[in-house]
């Protein structure tokens, strides 16, 4: 009975003891997604921007999304977007003039991330030319990248974001061949994520290149992948989500710890007609 009194004492001890470490852990984790925010239409109806911007920016701000690359969102969706102080964005200047649905951006914590440096290239037989290329139809497609400065880790990383065409066979295969230059022409031996809409599924051809240099974050995950394997919704709610179209590939200096596809919705409507696909990585 004289000791009953250090029993509390003793519990916040190893409270303490457990969580610091997995604090300490989570500092070192880089929480990256690769989200398709279907372009802002009219025709949408109820699905339109107006409807769903405050859902994509809940969504991102919830699930506390270090780094995403965007695909499709046109120059004043991602100026909302950017009303998220805690994040900054970079689009390349490519949304100028860019035909509707080619955008692509990326998001990333201010004060975590310094951009060393970026840069654009197109989806093209002459990549540092705006216009379409191959057999691509009314698009023109194009790939950001950025170098960056990761503050908590004092780790340097490229991210490459891209949104193949979605007409196009040859323009797909050969965007792939081009991704792979680009990549290997830029960030040379440094440590690389890509993320993009890439309008293909896994035994596809584009796929299948992609992955000479890089790992396809769904297949390497420690923890088994999360959620539906599909993420394209088309803004159905009953949607049977089966085509895997979005990724997120890293090379071999990434561990993938978790991957998930997000099924968020509100009132059964997702705030984008594609789901967003988030990993977890620890940076070797």
């Amino acid at each position: 009975m004289g000791n009953w009194w250090k029993q509390p004492i003793i519990l916040v001890c190893v409270c303490i003891l457990c969580i610091s470490p997995a604090v300490a852990q989570k500092k070192n984790e880089l929480r990256v997604a690769t989200y398709n925010i279907r372009y802002d239409t009219p025709k949408d109806s109820l699905n339109a921007w107006s409807h769903r911007k405050d859902n994509v920016k809940a969504l991102i701000m919830y699930h506390n999304f270090d780094i995403v690359g965007t695909q499709e969102a046109l120059a004043r969706q991602l100026k909302d977007l950017g009303e998220m102080l805690e994040y900054a964005y970079f689009d390349g200047g490519q949304n100028d003039g860019l035909s509707i649905g080619g955008h692509v951006s990326i998001f990333f914590k201010r004060d975590r991330f310094k951009q060393l440096d970026s840069g654009v290239f197109w989806l093209n037989e002459t990549p540092n030319k705006r216009g379409k290329g191959w057999d691509a139809t009314n698009r023109n497609r194009a790939c950001l990248w950025v170098k960056f400065h990761d503050v908590n880790t004092e780790k340097i990383f490229f991210l490459f974001n891209v949104h193949f065409d979605y007409d196009g066979v040859i323009a797909r295969t050969e965007s792939a061949k081009l991704m792979v230059q680009k990549i290997k022409e830029i960030a040379g031996k440094v440590p690389v994520i890509c993320t993009g809409d890439f309008n293909a599924i896994p035994k596809h051809e584009p796929i299948q290149i992609m992955q000479t240099i890089l790992n396809d974050a769904y297949a390497v995950t420690i923890m088994p992948p999360y959620g539906p394997v599909g993420t394209y919704n088309g803004f159905k709610f009953d949607a049977s989500l089966k085509g895997r179209i979005d990724y997120i590939f890293v090379s071999d200096h990434f561990s993938v710890l978790k991957y998930a596809t997000l099924t968020d919705s509100k009132n059964q409507r997702y705030p984008s007609d594609h789901l967003p696909v988030v990993v977890d990585l620890l940076l070797e």
